[in-house]
């Protein structure tokens, strides 16, 4: 069966990205896997306080909690548009294991999202979606942030 990769942030713009893999998942008859990268904790010190390794592990546990709930949720949400998903958690930093997904599974596209935030944003902290674009083994379907709706005139 052909593979579609649905790497998600689990952004209020999962639902967009899943409904654009759920329509191409039913036009080539593919099964979308929807993966969720819990990358691990930024560790930040400073004089004043730490983070201690129980802390980390906690923070880490919380993180992952949230993503099964919140992968079960748009698991049901492809379910009502009659398409059966994956759902896949990995710890890691998201680029790599986005790709390596990709490989493994030999998925004939990656759907994914980006939030658009800017140049200035992407220099800083980096874009997953470019870091994916740069080197995947398939095509790559990105699905542009929802337009913000107007404003209904009084």
């Amino acid at each position: 069966m052909k593979t579609i990769l649905v790497p998600l942030d689990l952004s209020s713009a999962a639902v967009q990205v899943c409904d654009a893999a759920c329509e191409l998942a039913k036009l080539i008859g593919a099964r979308p896997i929807l993966l969720h990268v819990v990358q691990p904790p930024s560790v930040m010190m400073s004089d004043v306080y730490a983070f201690d390794a129980s802390q980390l592990g906690e923070l880490s546990a919380a993180a992952e909690k949230n993503a099964v709930h919140k992968l079960r949720a748009l698991a049901r949400h492809c379910a009502k548009q009659e398409v059966r998903v994956t759902t896949v958690q990995r710890p890691g930093v998201a680029v790599t294991a986005i790709l390596a997904k990709a490989r493994s599974t030999r998925a004939r596209y990656i759907v994914m999202g980006t939030h658009g935030h800017g140049a200035m944003y992407d220099l800083l902290v980096g874009s997953t979606t470019h870091g994916v674009l740069m080197k995947a083994p398939c095509p790559v379907l990105i699905v542009p942030p929802a337009a913000p709706r107007p404003r209904s005139a009084r």
